[in-house]
């Protein structure tokens, strides 16, 4: 818990005790986990933005928050792949949602933006939950005023680096290249993360790399493996500040069917999270992970592997603001 007025920081509160109310039962928050108004403050606030008027294929992703949620009750508090306990190294609580207007993309960028401002004004890093991908570029808005231009690595099938769809800017297709053009993304540390699939024409790949982006595909993680690829990314991004955006169908539709725009030959949710461990050294200020479509999905398939990843990520900021603590 974040100390207030120079004490010393209470103990965090942690998940609901699964051997006094079964995991079933309760109002599912991530992890089942606090909410931010039980605790007061928070030092990672897991935010919704059920937001998807930028899709441009299949809708459904503004469900993808609550679906996370509840495919998260089964998250236990100690994450033996990191050797750590994150919801007992800092206070982890669910903020709720950001309530964005679904009839208007510019008024919910300003919206989404604004709020996240005021959480990470708070001193809270941010794991959120989309949503469709055009809510990162107001989140990166946001942690760009705090941090400067931050690092990104992008996980996607797609490279989200295009110009317009139908004339306009805001999409879930373009938020990256906005970004690289309000100068809020340090250019010498993007990457996607497996890319794949077909494209417009090469142009997309020729105006990408002006960009600054680097590219990592789904078959570079095959051939190459997860340990030399996140070696790869860690080399890339140093020890500036890091912005990590996850859209699921970066994972192939065997592992996450539940997704807008699904791509054949993607990642496994295993080396998925293999890659997220990976970069457990790097300066993780904030993620998001989005794109989550429930009503195309299968037994949860694609919402528990989106709760895994955010699991992950939320255990590496949770370690960090420890160590930085010690």
């Amino acid at each position: 818990m974040t100390p207030q007025n120079g004490s010393a920081p209470r103990e965090p509160r942690g998940p609901v005790d699964s051997s006094r109310i079964p995991r079933y039962a309760g109002p599912a928050t991530f992890a089942r986990l606090p909410r931010l108004d039980e605790v007061g403050t928070t030092d990672v606030a897991v935010v919704g933005v059920p937001f998807d008027t930028g899709v441009s294929y299949r809708p459904g992703a503004r469900f993808g928050g609550n679906a996370i949620r509840e495919a998260s009750r089964l998250l236990r508090p100690y994450n033996p792949a990191q050797d750590a306990s994150p919801f007992a190294l800092a206070q982890v609580a669910d903020a709720g949602d950001i309530a964005a207007n679904p009839f208007n993309i510019d008024e919910a960028v300003e919206t989404i933006e604004g709020a996240a401002d005021d959480l990470l004004g708070t001193g809270a890093r941010l794991m959120t939950l989309g949503g469709d991908h055009t809510i990162a570029l107001p989140l990166l808005r946001s942690v760009a005023k705090k941090h400067g231009p931050v690092a990104l690595l992008h996980f996607d099938a797609h490279l989200d680096t295009w110009d317009t769809y139908f004339g306009a800017e805001y999409t879930h297709g373009t938020p990256f290249r906005r970004a690289v053009e309000e100068g809020i993304l340090d250019t010498e540390a993007l990457s996607h993360v497996g890319t794949r699939g077909p494209l417009y024409g090469k142009k997309d790949l020729t105006d990408d790399e002006k960009m600054g982006f680097g590219i990592v595909t789904s078959a570079d993680v095959m051939r190459r493996g997860v340990d030399e690829i996140a070696d790869q990314l860690r080399q890339r991004v140093g020890d500036r500040p890091l912005y990590i955006s996850i859209d699921i169908d970066v994972l192939d539709p065997a592992h996450a069917p539940g997704t807008g725009t699904p791509e054949a030959g993607g990642l496994t949710s295993r080396e998925l999270l293999e890659i997220i461990r990976g970069l457990s050294s790097c300066n993780l200020v904030s993620a998001d992970l989005v794109e989550v479509a429930p009503a195309y999905d299968h037994a949860e398939i694609t919402s528990v592997a989106a709760s895994h990843a955010a699991y992950e990520l939320t255990t590496i900021m949770s370690r960090q603001i420890a160590a930085s603590r010690a």
